[in-house]
């Protein structure tokens, strides 16, 4: 059994109005993951619709504390980390910029070794006005697609960065 988000309770699955939950198996290591996560201001290279990503610290790699933004599907967001344990944990809180509901989200990411590789999980909750109209009731589903694009992504980024070190 894989671990998951260990939630702020706040952002509990039980009790949000909008959740997602993306995993997949990738057949590279924790270490190359990991640093394709870390590496946020470079997801474009592998994911591009998160191209508008900036650490604010001026750090090549996110780090717990780091405060950073980032334009996600047309909407600027404020973030910080708040979860960071090296090659296995990995999360945020987010606000919406501009936005006066103080809606929020929390993503967390879980990278779990296998024999074969790794195991990548990633879920997110997600509160407030802003979100409840626009993946609640404009785009249903959204978020999930969003996340499964994006880990289907990474393993591919991953995979290649493997094969291409072996190669």
């Amino acid at each position: 059994m894989y671990n998951h988000v260990s939630w702020p309770p706040a952002y509990d699955p039980k009790t949000s109005a909008i959740y997602a939950l993306n995993d997949i198996d990738v057949q590279a290591p924790p270490e190359v993951v990991w640093k394709l996560l870390v590496e946020a201001e470079h997801w474009a290279r592998y994911f591009p619709a998160e191209n508008q990503v900036k650490l604010l610290s001026g750090e090549p790699e996110l780090a717990l504390g780091i405060h950073w933004t980032r334009v996600t599907v047309g909407f600027p967001m404020s973030l910080v980390v708040t979860e960071y344990e090296s090659l296995r944990r990995l999360a945020w809180s987010t606000t919406v910029d501009g936005d006066e509901t103080g809606s929020s989200a929390y993503h967390g990411w879980v990278i779990t070794p296998t024999e074969t590789g790794c195991h990548v999980l990633t879920e997110e909750t997600q509160q407030g006005a802003f979100f409840l109209e626009e993946l609640g009731r404009k785009h249903p589903g959204a978020l999930y697609r969003y996340h499964q694009e994006w880990v289907e992504c990474l393993a591919r980024a991953a995979e290649a960065e493997v094969a291409q070190a072996g190669g």
